[in-house]
C-alpha cells in the first residue's frame, strides 16, 4: 500500500475509523455470525472511501486486516470458550439456566469453530501490516512483541524475522 506521505500514525488512525465503523454497523444488524461481519465490513468499507476518509486501496487492505484480526480474536474466544467450558460447574446452575446456557454456548461454540477452522491459514501477520493491540510471536524465533495500541508489524527485534503468529 503507498503511503503518499501519509505517515504511520496517520494510516493507523485510518485502520482505527474503519474498525469502529464496522463495529458500529455490525451491532446495528439483526443477523450474527461471519456472513454479517464481512456485509459489515463491507459496508464500512464503501461507507468511508464514499466519504474520501479512505482511498480504494486502503479500504481493501484495512479490510483484509480487520478480518485478520476479528479472526485471530475468535480463534482466542474459542479457546477461552473451552476453558469456560471445562471450569463451569453444571452442579452450581439451575436446569432452566442450564439449558439456555448450554444452547448458547453450542450455538457461539459451533459458529466460532467453523470460521475459526476456515481462517487458522490465515493469521499470519507480516512486516509493514497493519494490527491491534496484542502481542506478536515471531515465527522464526519465539520473541515477543508487545503492541499496546493499534500499530505496524515491526520485524523482529531479535532475529529481523517478519512473520507473526498474535494473541492478545
Amino acid at each position: 500500500m503507498e503511503n503518499k506521505g501519509e505517515d504511520k500514525g496517520k494510516l493507523e488512525q485510518k485502520y482505527d475509523l474503519l474498525a469502529k465503523k464496522f463495529n458500529e454497523l455490525y451491532q446495528a444488524g439483526k443477523e450474527r455470525g461471519g456472513e454479517a461481519m464481512s456485509v459489515a465490513m463491507e459496508k464500512a468499507r464503501k461507507q468511508l472511501t464514499s466519504l474520501g476518509e479512505l482511498s480504494e486501496e486502503q479500504g481493501e487492505v484495512f479490510k483484509k486486516y480487520l478480518a485478520r484480526d476479528l479472526d485471530q480474536t475468535m480463534v482466542d474466544a474459542q479457546r477461552l470458550g473451552k476453558e469456560a467450558k471445562e471450569k463451569l460447574n453444571p452442579a452450581r446452575l439451575g436446569a432452566g439456566a442450564l439449558s439456555s446456557l448450554a444452547t448458547i454456548l453450542e450455538f457461539t461454540g459451533s459458529a466460532l469453530t467453523t470460521l475459526s477452522d476456515k481462517t487458522k491459514k490465515s493469521l499470519v501477520y507480516k512486516t509493514g501490516e497493519i494490527t491491534t493491540a496484542g502481542t506478536l510471536t515471531c515465527q522464526d524465533c519465539g520473541n515477543k512483541i508487545h503492541l499496546k495500541e493499534t500499530g505496524h508489524v515491526p520485524p523482529c527485534h531479535k532475529c529481523k524475522g517478519t512473520l507473526f503468529d498474535k494473541g492478545y
